[in-house]
C-alpha cells in the first residue's frame, strides 16, 4: 500500500509541476500536461539510474551512461517544448 502511495504522490506532484491547473483555467486541452509529466518521468529515470550507479559495483558505466542519456533526452524534450530548438 505505501508503494503505490509513493507512486500516486509522484504523478500527483508531476502534474501541478507541468501545469495542470493551466488547461482548466484556460479551458484548453491537457495535452501539455501529460507530456511535461512524461518528460519529468524520463528525468526522474535518469536521476534513478545516476543513483543506481553510485551505489553499484558491477554495472556502474551502465548505469552512469544510462542515467546521463536519460537526462539529456528529458533536457532536449524540454527545450523543444519551450521553442528553443
Amino acid at each position: 500500500m505505501l508503494t503505490g502511495f509513493k507512486y500516486v504522490y509522484l504523478v500527483a506532484f508531476f502534474a501541478l509541476l507541468a501545469g495542470f491547473f493551466h488547461p482548466l483555467i484556460t479551458n484548453t486541452s491537457f495535452y501539455g500536461v501529460v507530456i511535461g509529466v512524461l518528460i519529468l518521468f524520463v528525468g526522474l529515470a535518469g536521476g534513478v539510474l545516476l543513483y543506481k550507479s553510485a551505489t553499484s559495483e558491477n554495472r556502474r558505466g551502465i548505469f552512469l551512461g544510462g542515467g546521463f542519456t536519460l537526462m539529456t533526452i528529458s533536457l532536449y524534450y524540454i527545450f523543444q517544448i519551450t521553442g528553443r530548438i
